[in-house]
């Protein structure tokens, strides 16, 4: 699709806004700008999605730029495990012969959070071009076959994260929309693995959306 410049939309939205009569002024305005096909938001080196995560940039051959929501609607969450530890996860995805990368890695030991790629982006993560398109991957540092390896505390960071992501987008937060690599269609992957305890992180995850529920209503009483 051809490119709309700013001036044109600018432009073309005035003389509809002056025909109805109406104005439109800044948030509006910039809204109707970068939803424009074709419209490249403005990024910032080194800027997070998730509060608290570190941004460790994956090479760009393992993902491709993009706008997303606008050009690829997100509607999904999909959960790896590594496979292996946490600094070769990172190793790998900054690697451009690996051809992958996940948008986030979660540390098993504290649960701390690399972000690799940016949401607005398409992670080449799920084996799948229409899922990587329409979701966020999220790795674990843990193995299929070794359940010591799924910390609670990486648990627990992972469906803050999740969470996050749910409200951003508005993902419901159930087992169709958060799913795991294994159920990509397509995919000869396993993991997370048969010791990946959904019942106790989609728990999880609803208790962490749950939790913003009543922070926002608490803000919006006054009582925050």
């Amino acid at each position: 699709m051809e490119q709309i410049s700013r001036r044109a939309l600018l432009i073309g939205g005035g003389a509809v806004v002056v025909g109805g009569t109406a104005a439109v002024f800044g948030d509006e305005l910039s809204r109707l700008w970068w939803s424009a096909p074709g419209i490249r938001k403005p990024r910032t080196a080194g800027a997070v999605d998730h509060t608290g995560a570190q941004w460790v940039a994956a090479s760009s051959g393992n993902l491709r730029t993009a706008d997303r929501p606008d050009d690829f609607t997100i509607d999904r969450i999909v959960i790896h495990t590594t496979e292996g530890s946490y600094g070769t996860a990172l190793r790998i995805f900054r690697d451009p012969g690996h051809q992958a990368a996940a948008h986030y890695v979660v540390r098993a030991k504290d649960g701390h959070i690399a972000q690799m790629a940016r949401e607005l982006d398409v992670a080449y993560h799920a084996g799948n071009r229409s899922y990587n398109e329409r979701s966020v991957g999220i790795e674990h540092e843990a193995y299929v076959a070794r359940p010591e390896t799924l910390t609670g505390v990486m648990y627990r960071s992972s469906a803050k994260l999740a969470a996050g992501i749910c409200v951003r987008y508005g993902i419901p937060a159930d087992r169709e929309h958060i799913i795991g690599h294994v159920e990509v269609p397509g995919t000869d992957h396993t993991d997370p693995g048969p010791h990946w305890n959904w019942d106790r992180y989609m728990k999880l995850v609803r208790g962490e959306l749950a939790k913003r529920e009543s922070a926002e209503a608490a803000k919006g009483s006054g009582k925050a």
